[in-house]
């Protein structure tokens, strides 16, 4: 299932890109589970803090505004993209940087795969990509390897 990128962070047109992914031995709804609910994730994911979905609401839908801190960095984000149990996108701003990050889950025998991507613009990406190469590509491993665990140990309360 091929990620739905708006024109601006079409990949030819983006300064940096990360792309990982992973199988999970648990089913697409459970993984969703886990993904929709924001304000968990600084529980089980540790490069995310702060996270506040806007009117309090209880977990990421189409169209909900949430703020955090990752990376390092607050970010202002919007769910652009909501098809549930199987995709998941937001944008995002956040100190000379532009972010469209994208979760697709597709049921596989046994489980899900699930592929993230995040793609960017802005001078504090390219500087980043410069210095510190594997950054991000290695704090996305850690959310999904976190994420596996978290679904793979049973649903949320």
């Amino acid at each position: 299932m091929p990620i739905n990128w708006p024109d601006r962070y079409a990949p030819d047109r983006v300064a940096v890109r990360v792309h990982n992914e992973i199988e999970i031995a648990a089913p697409p709804v459970r993984v969703w589970a886990w993904l929709v609910r924001a304000a968990a994730w600084p529980t089980w994911y540790p490069n995310s803090s702060d996270v506040r979905i806007e009117d309090g609401a209880p977990q990421l839908t189409e169209g909900v505004r949430f703020t955090w801190r990752t990376f390092g960095v607050t970010v202002r984000s919007m769910v652009r993209e909501y098809e549930p149990g199987a995709r998941i996108a937001w944008d995002g701003t956040g100190l000379l940087m532009d972010i469209y990050h994208a979760w697709v889950i597709e049921p596989r025998a046994g489980g899900s795969w699930v592929v993230t991507e995040e793609h960017q613009n802005g001078l504090a990406p390219r500087l980043q990509s410069i210095f510190m190469p594997r950054r991000m590509y290695n704090g996305h491993q850690v959310w999904l390897q976190r994420l596996k665990a978290q679904a793979e140990a049973g649903p949320p309360n």
